[in-house]
C-alpha cells in the first residue's frame, strides 16, 4: 500500500526572481527505482542517483522501493542541483524515516554529494532572498555556506553539514545543526568580487594619481553625483583609462537595498559571500565580447547575467568603444533607459536589473592622433575615415550620453610639477555623497533618488520647472536643432547635479550653460 504524499519546499530561480517549488514524493508498489517529473533539466534529473547513494550511506536507502518525485508547479522549467536536499528529505518522509509536517514550511537549498555531504548550490543568496520574500521564515542550507544565507535579514538559517544532520534536525536531534538568525550581515568592501578592471579593488586607486586633467576630474565628479552616463574622446596616452578606473573610488557606498542586489548578482556567478558587497562594482569587458556576454542570455539550463547586470549600481566601462560591434552597442540603448534587461527565450523569460552608469572611451580616429597637439603625432587618417570611425557609435546611443569630454595628452611641464595639489578620492567622494544626499532629499516621496533617474516630464513639469530666463540658453540650442528632446532633458539633469555639488537649491543660467558645455554643446 502507498504511503501519503510528503512535501518539502525548495526555491527555483529565474534570474534573480525566485519561485517556491513543492517537492512531492510518494512510494508505490513497483520495481525499485526513482522518477523525477516536473520539467527538470539534466543536472536535476541526475539527482535521483545522488539521492539514492546519499540515503544508502545514511542507512536509510530509498532504492528498495519505487519513489515518484514531482516538482510542482510542473509547468515551470527547473534547473540545477539545489533541489537535492528537498528531494532526499521528501523521499525519506514518504518512506517513514522523517516526520513530514514541517518540511513544507522550510525552504531547503543544497546539493548532495554521494556520501551525503551537503554543498553550496549556485545562487544561494538570491534563493534565500526569494525564500524570505515568498513568506518562508526558515531555510535549511549547507553549513559551508550558511553565513551567506544569514546575510538575509529576518530569516532563520538552519546550517547542516550533511544529510544525516538534516534528518536528525527533523527527528528532534538538534545538536548536529546550527541555527543562525538572519541579521543582514556586515557590509565590508573586501567582500566585493574582483572587478574586471585588472582585479583591483577601488581602495587601491585614488583620483590623486591623475595629473593635469582638472576639468576631466571635475566632470567625473558631476557624473558621479547624478549617476550620469559619460564618454571620453582623446588620443592614446591622454589618461582616459586612468580616469575611468578611478571613477568607482569617488562613488558613495551602496545603500542596503543596492548592496543586497549587487551581492545577489555576484552569488549568481558562483561567488560564495561571507558579507554583503559594500562598494559599487565595475565591469570592463573587452571589445571582442559578444552581445550575450554584455547583455546576458539564457536557455533551459538557466539565465546568465551579462556585464550590464554585473555592473548594476556601479560602472560599465567600454574601452575602445568604436571597436565593439554595432549590434552590441545598440543593444544597450533600451536597458540604459529602463534600468533593466529582459531576456526572452522559447521557454524562459527573465527580468534582470541593469541600473548602471555607462562610460565610453574612444580614440578620435583609427590611428588615434587626430586633433593631437603633439607635433610628432601626425594623423594619417582621411576625414571620411575619421567620421566613419566615430559613427560606429550610433546617434541614438550617443544621445543617451549625458557628458562628453575631450581629453588631451598632459604637457611635460605638468608632469614635472610634483608639488601640485590634487584632490583625493576620499575628498571627492564626500562631495559626491553630499550632492547625492541633496538630490535624495529633493526627490523624497518620488520613485527616484538620483538625478539621472528623473524623467524629463517631471523636470519640465510644475514640480521642478525652471524660469525661462534661466533656461534660455538651453531653449536656443533646442530651437536650432542642436538638441533632441531627450538631450534637452539630460542637460537639465546634469544642471541639477552641478547645483547639488555647489550646494544651491536649484540650477540657474550658469549651471545650465555648464551642463550644455559638458554635453558638447555651444552655451552661447
Amino acid at each position: 500500500m502507498s504511503r501519503a504524499v510528503c512535501r518539502a519546499a525548495a526555491i527555483t530561480l529565474t534570474g534573480l526572481d525566485g519561485t517556491a517549488v513543492m517537492v512531492e514524493a510518494a512510494v508505490s508498489q513497483q520495481l525499485p527505482g526513482m522518477a523525477i517529473i516536473g520539467l527538470p533539466d539534466t543536472s536535476l534529473a541526475e539527482a535521483r542517483l545522488r539521492v539514492r547513494s546519499a540515503t544508502a550511506q545514511l542507512g536509510m536507502p530509498v532504492s528498495e522501493r519505487f519513489v515518484t518525485v514531482n516538482l510542482s508547479p510542473a509547468s515551470l522549467p527547473k534547473q540545477g542541483s539545489g533541489f537535492d536536499l528537498a528531494i532526499a528529505l521528501s523521499a525519506l518522509a514518504a518512506l517513514g524515516h522523517v516526520p513530514a509536517h514541517e518540511l513544507s514550511r522550510t525552504a531547503h537549498l543544497g546539493e548532495l554529494g554521494l556520501d551525503g555531504e551537503l554543498r553550496r548550490p549556485a545562487g544561494l543568496l538570491p534563493a534565500a532572498v526569494a525564500a524570505h520574500s515568498l513568506g518562508f521564515r526558515r531555510v535549511m542550507v549547507p553549513e559551508v555556506c550558511s553565513a551567506e544565507a544569514a546575510l538575509v535579514p529576518n530569516l532563520e538559517v538552519i546550517a547542516v553539514a550533511d544529510l544525516a544532520a538534516a534528518v536528525g534536525w527533523y527527528r528532534g536531534e538538534r545538536d548536529r545543526a546550527r541555527v543562525l538568525p538572519g541579521t543582514g550581515g556586515e557590509r565590508v568592501a573586501a567582500s566585493a568580487p574582483a572587478t574586471a578592471f585588472h582585479g583591483a579593488e577601488d581602495s587601491m586607486l585614488d583620483m590623486a594619481d591623475v595629473i593635469g586633467q582638472p576639468e576631466a576630474v571635475e566632470a567625473l565628479v558631476v557624473a558621479a553625483a547624478g549617476r550620469h552616463h559619460l564618454s571620453l574622446l582623446g588620443p592614446p596616452g591622454a589618461g582616459k583609462t586612468l580616469l575611468v578606473s578611478r571613477l568607482p573610488s569617488i562613488l558613495p557606498d551602496l545603500t542596503d537595498e543596492e548592496s543586497l542586489t549587487v551581492s545577489s548578482i555576484a552569488a549568481l556567478g558562483g561567488v560564495s559571500l561571507t558579507s554583503l558587497v559594500n562598494r559599487p562594482p565595475m565591469e570592463s569587458p573587452h571589445h571582442t565580447a559578444s552581445k550575450v556576454a554584455i547583455i546576458g542570455g539564457g536557455d533551459s539550463g538557466g539565465i546568465r547575467p551579462g556585464a550590464i547586470t554585473r555592473a548594476c549600481h556601479g560602472v560599465l566601462f567600454l574601452d575602445e568603444a568604436p571597436e565593439f560591434p554595432g549590434t552590441v552597442l545598440d543593444a544597450l540603448r533600451q536597458p540604459l533607459e529602463s534600468g533593466r534587461i529582459e531576456i526572452h527565450r522559447a521557454r524562459v523569460h527573465a527580468v534582470l536589473p541593469a541600473r548602471t552608469q555607462l562610460v565610453l572611451a574612444s580614440n578620435p580616429c583609427p590611428c588615434g592622433n587626430a586633433g593631437s597637439r603633439d607635433p610628432g603625432a601626425e594623423c594619417g587618417c582621411s576625414p571620411s575615415r575619421r567620421v566613419k570611425y566615430l559613427q560606429r557609435i550610433s546617434g541614438p546611443l550617443n544621445d543617451r550620453i549625458d557628458l562628453r569630454l575631450t581629453v588631451q595628452r598632459v604637457p611635460g611641464v605638468l608632469l614635472a610639477d610634483t608639488e601640485a595639489t590634487r584632490p583625493s578620492s576620499a575628498e571627492l567622494r564626500r562631495r559626491v555623497t553630499m550632492a547625492r544626499g541633496a538630490a535624495a532629499e529633493r526627490l523624497r516621496g518620488t520613485p527616484w533618488s538620483t538625478n539621472a533617474e528623473v524623467p524629463g516630464s517631471w523636470l519640465r513639469g510644475s514640480a521642478a520647472r525652471l524660469p525661462r530666463a534661466d533656461t534660455v540658453v538651453l531653449d536656443r540650442a533646442y530651437a536650432r536643432g542642436a538638441l533632441t528632446l531627450r538631450g534637452y532633458d539630460r542637460v537639465l539633469r546634469v544642471a541639477w547635479s552641478i547645483a547639488d555639488l555647489a550646494g544651491k537649491p536649484r540650477p540657474k543660467r550658469d549651471e545650465i550653460a555648464q551642463a550644455l558645455a559638458l554635453r558638447g554643446g555651444d552655451p552661447r
